[in-house]
């Protein structure tokens, strides 16, 4: 039935105004057209929405010497990362911990070891304050000192903000790793048992 409709439709018995009521067109060749319309799943269905079968694509030695040159001076495969890949088996699960560290909280995974927060040291005229960020933005800066209480102060004339971010190394190379570094060192990983 399908067919019969599309052939009436290009053969012109069924047009509009704004149609050609004939397009020149072999028997062979509707029916190709036929087979092609045929190909298109209903509500838009994109195949390259499709979550691949495995992310684990990548080659293992390309991922062994990015690892080596960017993570081995803070992270080493027999001390803190020993064992990874069986304590987090789901390789979507792994790759989003090490691009950034402390996201997948929640996601159903182990719980990882959590990052430690970020420290700031806000420096006013008459003073010099530290503590855990809580929060930041261009006008103001909140933080939580060691005896828990929490301090809020207006950045600008006088005000000296440095924050120390353990995970700004990971923030940091999220720019410039390509698809293919991401999909090498998630391989390499994933040896790690």
């Amino acid at each position: 039935m399908k067919k019969v409709i599309i052939t009436a439709a290009i053969t012109g018995a069924i047009h509009t105004p704004s149609m050609s009521p004939y397009l020149p067109v072999t028997p062979e060749q509707i029916a190709d057209i036929a087979a092609f319309l045929h190909t298109f799943r209903v509500a838009g269905y994109d195949a390259s929405r499709d979550r691949p079968a495995s992310i684990v694509v990548g080659d293992v030695a390309a991922g062994s010497a990015l690892f080596g040159s960017t993570c081995a001076s803070c992270h080493s495969v027999t001390g803190d990362l020993q064992g990874l890949a069986s304590r987090m088996p789901d390789p979507r699960t792994l790759q989003q911990s090490w691009l950034m560290p402390g996201s997948i909280v929640g996601r159903g995974a182990p719980p990882p070891a959590r990052p430690r927060p970020p420290r700031v040291v806000v420096t006013l005229p008459s003073e010099k304050v530290e503590g855990e960020l809580e929060r930041v933005d261009d006008f103001t800066v909140s933080l939580k000192t060691a005896d828990g209480t929490r301090r809020s102060f207006r950045t600008g004339r006088g005000v000296q903000v440095a924050i120390q971010d353990p995970l700004q190394p990971h923030r940091d190379l999220l720019r410039t790793y390509s698809d293919a570094d991401i999909h090498n060192v998630t391989s390499y990983l994933m040896t790690l048992k």
